[in-house]
This record gives C-alpha cells, sequence and structure tokens, in this order.
C-alpha cells in the first residue's frame, strides 16, 4: 500500500473510531425499568434505550423481601436460594472462603436447578454471591488434594464428577439462566458461569484461569471455551493463567454483558417483572443497564499484543511457543515467559494438548476428557505439591517434577495422560450436547464473525465487498447497537484487514 493510502487509511480508522466509539442503535423492544434508590442515585441511565418511569414503590418492597430471606438464613447454609416472583436465585455463600465451591454446594445447586428447569413457575435462573469480594475464587482444591494425598482418590474425584455435571447442566439449560461475576472468577466459579448464556461482569470482576500455576490443568469445560475464543487468545489464557479486569473479560468473549454493581439490583428487579422472559427479551434488559464502554478502558490483550499472541501460540508444541517468545524480544514476551517459567512443564504440556483436542470435541465430551485427566493429576506429584506450596501458609516456592520442559516427553504425556485408561468415567445428567455455544449472538462478534462478512460468507450480507464503515455498521445492526461492539469490530478490522481500492471505491481485504 503506499503511503498515500497508508494516510488515508489510518486517517479514516481514527475518524471511525471517534465516531462510532459514541453511537448506538436504539433496541427495538421498549420494556419498562424497575430500579432501586441506590441505583438511581449512582448509575446513570445507558444511553440510546427506550423507558418509562421508574416503579419505585414495587422493588423497595420486593428488594426488602429477598434481602430479609438471606439475611436469616445467611448463618445457615454455604449456598442460598431466593423466589423472586419468576426468578430463582442460587446464591454463594461463603464469604470468608471467597464462596470457594466444594461438594456440599454443588450438591445443594444441582437438584435446585434439576427441579427449576421442570417447573412452568421459575421463568429466570440467576446466579450470584455474598460477600462481596468473590463471585466463586475456584474450587475448594485444598480439600481434594488432602484426600487424594491420603490415598483417597476416588473420593477426591468425586467433586470433579458432581462439579463437572453441574456445569455441563448449566450449559444446556432451556431456562435462561444468568450469572452475574461480581468479583473474583476463577476455576469452579468460571465453571458456574461461563457455559450461561448471560455472564455479566462487573468493574469487580477479576476473570483467571490459573491452574497450570498449582500444576493442574484449566477444566470446568475450559477445553471448550477457551479453544474457541478468537485466535490464540485461550490458549495465551489457559498456559499463563493471565488476569483479566472485567472489561477485558468482555472484550474477549468470556462475559457477555458489562454492567456495573451499582445498578444489579435495578437489573434484577427488571428480570424479576418480565411476564415473557425470553432469551431475546432477558437480552435486551440486561443491555439497558450496560456500562457505556466508550467511558471503559480498552481491550489491554487487543492491537499489537494481540498480534503477538496469534504469533507465539500458534504452535502445538511448548518448546516452538517458547521459541517465539524468546525471538518476539518485547516487554510483554518477556513478562509472558517469566510466567509459563514459574508454572508446572508438565501441566503446560497436558494443557496444550487439552485444548488442541477440545477445539474438536462437543461440550459434553471436554468435560469427559477432563474427567479422565483429573484422575492422573490426582495421582501425580505436580497437583498437590503446587495446591500445597501456593495455597497454605506460609507460601513457598513449588518444586516440580520434572522441573524443566525439556524434561517433559510429549509422547509419554500423550501415552499417560490421555491414552491410557483412567478408572471412573463421567456420567452427565442431560444427553443434550453441542459443538458451538447455541447462545453466541449475545456476546460480542467473534473474529470469524467477522471474517465471514469481510469475506462475504456471511449469508445475508450480499455480493458486493464492503467498506471499513459498513462492516462497522453491520454489526451495530446485527447486534441491536450493543455496547462494545464498534470497538471490538474496530480492533479486528484494524488487524485483520487491508484496503483494496477500485477507482474510487474502497472495500476490505481479509488477510490471513
Amino acid at each position: 500500500m503506499s503511503q498515500l493510502v497508508s494516510r488515508r487509511v489510518s486517517n479514516q480508522l481514527q475518524r471511525s473510531a471517534l465516531r462510532l466509539s459514541k453511537q448506538r442503535i436504539a433496541s427495538p423492544v421498549a420494556v419498562n425499568v424497575v430500579s432501586s434508590t441506590r441505583s438511581l442515585a449512582t448509575a446513570p441511565r445507558p444511553a440510546a434505550v427506550k423507558r418509562v418511569p421508574y416503579n419505585w414503590l414495587s422493588n423497595s418492597k420486593m428488594s426488602t423481601s429477598a434481602s430479609a430471606s438471606v439475611a436469616t438464613a445467611g448463618a445457615e447454609s454455604e449456598v442460598l436460594t431466593v423466589k423472586n416472583v419468576g426468578v430463582r436465585e442460587v446464591i454463594l455463600n461463603r464469604p470468608k472462603k471467597f464462596n470457594a465451591l466444594n461438594l456440599n454446594m454443588v450438591e445443594r445447586i444441582t437438584p435446585e436447578i434439576q427441579a427449576w428447569e421442570k417447573s412452568d413457575l421459575a421463568k429466570i435462573i440467576l446466579l450470584k454471591s455474598s460477600g462481596g469480594k468473590a463471585f466463586c475464587a475456584g474450587g475448594d482444591v485444598q480439600s481434594v488434594v488432602d484426600l487424594a494425598t491420603e490415598g483417597k482418590t476416588k473420593e477426591a474425584a468425586a467433586f470433579f464428577e458432581k462439579e463437572y455435571q453441574l456445569d455441563h447442566l448449566i450449559g444446556t439449560l432451556d431456562t435462561p439462566y444468568v450469572a452475574i461475576m461480581d468479583g473474583i472468577t476463577m476455576g469452579g466459579g468460571v465453571g458456574l458461569s461461563v457455559h450461561a448464556p448471560f455472564r455479566i461482569a462487573t468493574e469487580n470482576t477479576l476473570f483467571a484461569m490459573p491452574e497450570t500455576g498449582i500444576g493442574f490443568l484449566p477444566e470446568v469445560g475450559g477445553s471448550f471455551f477457551l479453544s474457541r475464543l478468537d485466535g490464540e487468545l485461550g490458549t495465551y489464557l489457559g498456559l499463563t493463567g493471565k488476569r483479566l479486569s472485567a472489561a477485558d473479560a468482555f472484550y474477549a468473549g468470556i462475559a457477555t454483558h458489562y454492567v456495573p454493581s451499582s445498578r444489579i439490583a435495578a437489573l434484577e428487579a427488571r428480570l424479576s417483572e418480565i411476564e415473557n422472559p425470553t432469551h431475546d427479551v432477558i437480552n435486551t434488559a440486561i443491555e439497558e443497564f450496560s456500562a457505556e464502554m466508550d467511558q471503559e478502558p480498552g481491550f489491554s490483550l487487543g492491537g499489537s499484543i494481540r498480534e503477538a499472541i496469534d504469533r507465539c501460540f500458534k504452535y502445538d508444541t511448548m518448546e516452538q511457543i517458547v521459541e517465539a517468545l524468546e525471538k518476539e524480544g518485547s516487554e510483554w514476551s518477556i513478562e509472558t515467559l517469566k510466567a509459563l517459567k514459574a508454572v508446572s512443564p508438565t501441566s503446560l504440556k497436558v494443557t496444550l494438548q487439552q485444548l488442541r483436542a477440545g477445539a474438536n470435541l462437543t461440550l459434553g465430551q471436554c468435560f469427559k476428557m477432563e474427567y479422565h485427566l483429573v484422575q492422573k493429576f490426582l495421582q501425580g506429584h505436580d497437583f498437590p505439591e503446587g495446591v500445597n506450596s501456593q495455597l497454605k501458609k506460609p507460601r513457598k516456592k513449588a518444586s516440580w517434577q520434572p522441573s524443566q520442559l525439556s524434561d517433559v516427553k510429549l509422547e509419554k504425556i500423550k501415552q499417560e495422560y490421555f491414552d491410557a485408561p483412567s478408572p471412573q468415567h463421567l456420567q452427565l445428567l442431560t444427553r443434550k450436547d453441542y459443538k458451538r455455544y447455541p447462545h453466541r449472538k449475545y456476546m460480542l462478534p467473534s473474529e470469524d464473525d467477522i471474517k465471514r462478512v469481510v469475506t462475504g460468507e456471511a449469508a445475508d450480507v450480499g455480493l458486493y465487498a464492503l467498506s471499513f464503515d459498513e462492516v462497522v455498521q453491520y454489526f451495530l445492526r446485527e447486534r441491536n447497537g450493543k455496547q462494545g461492539v464498534a470497538a471490538k469490530v474496530l480492533d479486528v478490522l484494524t488487524r485483520k484487514t487491508d484496503f483494496v481500492e477500485d477507482g474510487e471505491s474502497t472495500s476490505l481485504k481479509w488477510l490471513y
């Protein structure tokens, strides 16, 4: 491309970014909004959504009743359930342990959700937590490791069996399910949320899959959802355990919506008043409370960093990934290499194979593979070593065995972890299954979605190549003006397309 065209493209990108980041199409559905006094006092109204006057009294009574129920039961149970008109709420209530998931909690939640799935009165299932700091900081792996250390591997594996059954059930529900990830969301908390159609991050959300750091693997369906993130983003997150902010989780496709915590109470009240809560109607209601993304930080893993992630993590062996990172020579690559060298070499090699395999499996098959792998880790050295060194006080540096990537032979990993049979097999609670999330349209468009529009593969694009602005406008219409769409599409187009000039017109070409 000539320098003249490059300058023109750069200017066009800047103008488009400035204009489109402020642009939003009004939702076609006009709805009543019920808010709380606290929400009205602290939260600005989301832009470009039709509204009618707030119903103060009905929300006040409803919120007081729900709060009283929680307060009464709070000291009695690690899991609370609340009926709020047509909404059935599950509240994780173990705040002193950062709402870490244990077997008792899983066994409380599962039958409740099964009953609500069959009930005509339960219109929406909503999962949240108490305590404010953590949504769910993971599974209670210390108790699991203690059982395994005592030789009770079957009892230790029981937690993962029940947990995966619940996670798969959540991912295949017909009843709309909303997870409010307000706080630390890791491990077990990811399993309770990431397969749901609606996954709400707040400014308090801190997301990570840090399992390689404790000599484990990113399970709870990690082999499914991580392998379906854009490019090599999931590979990077699964191997490094990188922590993401709320905005990062939203732009990465882990959260479907970003709602300020001050609006959550009003959102819950709004959901309880929907008479016919289809997935589309629920999505529209959540969008009314979404943060204005032009006022939030951009995607920290976008742009040049995202290009580097795809370059370095596209390989199928850890040695190749490390070599690519060493050649990169940037501040980001140095930081990434440091993170990889601190975690279990065995975990890294198993995780990479797990993610590559998961890309071609169904959700149910991924859980079955992970349950098989978990049993191998329960019998190994690094998982107990990692948990005891990182989670017990005082902390100490883990002593991995083997300690170097070069000492972990890939063929041995495939044979011992993937090919050799495990004693127990996972039986799921439902036969429902899929290879692609059925409610993807409520997320930001994926890179593949954008590619299909640019290349003309999308069914409703037409025969003519689209311009930069036309692609952005297409997705704003297609996602009903969803917050964050313009910024996501702009980032992808800037990285993955080039301009082709034909006379006076300019169209986009996808860069493979």
